[in-house]
């Protein structure tokens, strides 16, 4: 499989998901802003960082790059992205995802390790995560504040699209376990085809044991794993298949 990462001016997790993506035995490119084309790519990763040094607010002028017009057309077509802190920031001012991120509750930068519940297991970003078992990844980041109105989050709840949720070591979700003050504990959110996702913490930077954890890996095998059932969008058929399954059993 082939990921094409995307390279704005201060992105400063670039690398950092190329490595992670070529630990897996797969190739990533680096792809500028200012591209047009993604070239023959199987999926699309759009990194942290402080893309055009967030001015406006975080993601606001990127979401104009002539990059995000090509991201927009493979996503349009069923192609599989994932948007990792700032990139989640970018993906819901491109109106990708829904709502927004706005400053951390208490007005602070976070540079922490959390822990993630995963609410979700049967989509093409989380299908590989052991069940029942808390992810322990960083955050870095001062506008990662999850809101949207109410009826956004009960659709999202009712469809199934929120993937990560901030939690305690046990995967219990309490407000002390939430960095940011993210409504509903919201860490990580999918579109309604399960075809694009986005989270403020960093899988890139939990991909080995190297780094503390290698939790972060989870899911980027879990798009690999959907990639490899199809071509573009990342045999989403089956992971909504399976999320029906998984319902019924219930």
């Amino acid at each position: 499989m082939h990921f094409a990462v995307l390279q704005f001016p201060a992105s400063n997790c670039d690398q950092d998901c190329v490595h992670a993506v070529r630990m897996l035995g797969h190739t990533a490119e680096l792809v500028w802003h200012k591209d047009t084309s993604l070239g023959a790519a199987s999926a699309v990763i759009i990194p942290g960082g402080f893309s055009y040094g967030d001015y406006l607010r975080c993601g606001a002028i990127a979401r104009f790059s002539p990059v995000m017009q090509a991201v927009q057309r493979f996503a349009a077509d069923g192609g599989m992205v994932l948007g990792i802190c700032n990139g989640f920031q970018i993906l819901c001012e491109a109106g990708l995802l829904p709502g927004a991120l706005i400053r951390n509750r208490d007005l602070q930068f976070h540079c922490e390790q959390v822990f993630l519940q995963t609410a979700n297991r049967a989509t093409p970003f989380t299908r590989s995560i052991p069940e029942g078992r808390p992810l322990r990844i960083p955050i870095a980041h001062g506008e990662g504040c999850y809101f949207a109105d109410d009826a956004t989050l009960d659709r999202l709840q009712a469809n199934r699209q929120i993937l990560w949720q901030y939690c305690d070591q046990t995967g219990r979700l309490t407000d002390g376990s939430n960095p940011n003050g993210s409504v509903r504990n919201i860490a990580g959110i999918a579109n309604e085809g399960f075809t694009v996702a986005g989270l403020m913490p960093h899988p890139d930077r939990a991909s080995e044991a190297l780094l503390g954890s290698s939790d972060g890996r989870w899911i980027f095998e879990s798009m690999v794993a959907a990639l490899a059932e199809g071509s573009k969008g990342g045999g989403v058929a089956a992971a909504q298949s399976l999320g029906a399954a998984e319902l019924q059993s219930r």
